[in-house]
């Protein structure tokens, strides 16, 4: 990708954005204190974010693979159920993921 390109992407990008923010500003209140769009505003943060943790976690060059980041999102999952602090869950999942990687190659 050229320069050029780059920074004409970048610029459509940060436009889409402004008028994507205007657009929500310009939405009648009587629309978002609907009871259903609170409900469905809670759960959008955690869908979006469970959908990039599943990307990230199980996907390399458009194909599914089970590898070491596999073994530490399990384990991360793991020990956020048994309520651990959260560096600690960092520090377990990157420790697996590694240990994983190294024992597979």
């Amino acid at each position: 990708m050229s320069g050029d390109t780059l920074w004409v992407a970048v610029v459509v990008a940060s436009v889409g954005c402004y008028l994507l923010k205007l657009a929500g500003m310009s939405v009648p209140a009587a629309w978002v204190e609907q009871p259903w769009v609170a409900r469905v505003v809670d759960f959008v943060p955690a869908a979006l974010l469970a959908a990039l943790v599943a990307v990230q976690g199980l996907t390399s060059d458009d194909r599914v693979v089970v590898d070491g980041r596999l073994a530490g999102l399990a384990v991360a999952a793991l020990a956020l159920a048994l309520r651990a602090p959260f560096i600690v869950v960092i520090v377990l999942a990157g420790a697996t993921g590694a240990g994983v990687h190294l024992l597979t190659g």
